[in-house]
């Protein structure tokens, strides 16, 4: 992450399949933060899943969400977690 800080990145995404949340927890301790979910039709096995996206920005502007997967799935809601 500092990489791509050091780079000029204004922010990175990164997205996991519901079903993997460990790849979630990864992506929590790296700072990153839960934005929204999202569904698509995954190949090469051609079946629906959901995505969370995650985003880590490192240009200051804390509420700016990169939306191409929500404005491109029909299928997207933002999570409640306990």
């Amino acid at each position: 992450m500092e990489r791509c800080r050091r780079a000029g990145y204004p922010f990175v995404t990164a997205t996991h399949d519901v079903h993997n949340p460990h790849s979630g927890r990864v992506m929590q301790k790296l700072g990153m933060i839960y934005r929204y979910s999202y569904q698509e039709q995954w190949q090469p096995k051609d079946i629906p899943v959901t995505f969370r996206m995650y985003q880590l920005n490192f240009d200051g502007n804390d509420d700016g969400v990169y939306r191409k997967y929500w404005d491109s799935s029909e299928v997207h809601f933002v999570e409640t977690f306990d």
